[in-house]
């Protein structure tokens, strides 16, 4: 059986919110959702995974929150800032850079 959290997706929570939210403003179990629908359950994170990125972007100007009440309920809403954006950008960047460095050892690369 897989496991759903291996130790290599670290930092890969806060770059799937990232996307995800420059996209449109979402609520916490909503990207929960979205994370496992997207990536056709290939990535499964729980709320406890999710709700501390989303306080610690908020906390570094990544991103802003606002209630907003939805059918009798508030739901706290997140949408990104522009540093929220830059650091879009560079975990991008960098998630880009690891994966081809990935992707030439699976495909056989040359020794040293």
């Amino acid at each position: 059986m897989a496991k759903t959290n291996p130790p290599f997706m670290s930092g890969v929570p806060e770059l799937l919110l990232l996307r995800l939210l420059a996209q449109r403003e979402m609520y916490g179990y909503e990207l929960v959702r979205s994370i496992r629908q997207v990536t056709d359950e290939a990535i499964k994170l729980g709320e406890g995974v999710i709700y501390p990125v989303l306080h610690g972007l908020e906390r570094d100007g990544a991103l802003q929150a606002r209630r907003k009440a939805v059918d009798g309920r508030t739901r706290v809403y997140y949408s990104l800032t522009h540093n929220g954006s830059k650091r879009l950008e560079q975990l991008q960047q960098e998630w880009q850079r690891v994966q081809g460095g990935i992707s030439a050892v699976l495909e056989g690369g040359a020794h040293a």
